[in-house]
């Protein structure tokens, strides 16, 4: 049956997007070939969040799925980001799931970070 969840993030510069994850973030990869680098992303979870809010009304954001990382300790995690060269937008927030961070990504704008306040469905 399902083996695994792969995800695709679009990049304006794909070698930039890359080196990121590589060299910066340093997750683990295979080169598939031409140096189009495949990433091992760890333990995955998914949620499933409705489009529209609790009075109807459509949320204003337009792509039909989100990618984040997670972490265990979001200060922590930003520090060590930050001593490497990595951009955040704003302050972390508290939203009901998490402390969220914004994390500028080159070439593929920004991926959130968050140390998840909910029970995890990737240790089951």
């Amino acid at each position: 049956m399902i083996t695994a969840f792969h995800s695709i993030l679009f990049s304006e510069d794909a070698v930039a997007t890359r080196e990121f994850f590589r060299d910066v973030i340093g997750l683990p990869h295979v080169d598939a070939g031409g140096g189009w680098l495949i990433f091992k992303t760890g333990v995955s979870e998914m949620g499933i969040h409705p489009a529209r809010d609790a009075d109807g009304k459509l949320y204003e954001h337009q792509a039909q799925y989100a990618v984040s990382f997670m972490c265990d300790d979001i200060e922590a995690t930003i520090a060590e980001l930050k001593a490497k060269g990595v951009e955040f937008r704003g302050d972390v927030i508290t939203e009901e799931y998490g402390l969220v961070a914004t994390m500028v990504v080159p070439g593929a704008g920004h991926i959130n970070v968050y140390q998840p306040l909910h029970p995890l469905a990737h240790d089951l």
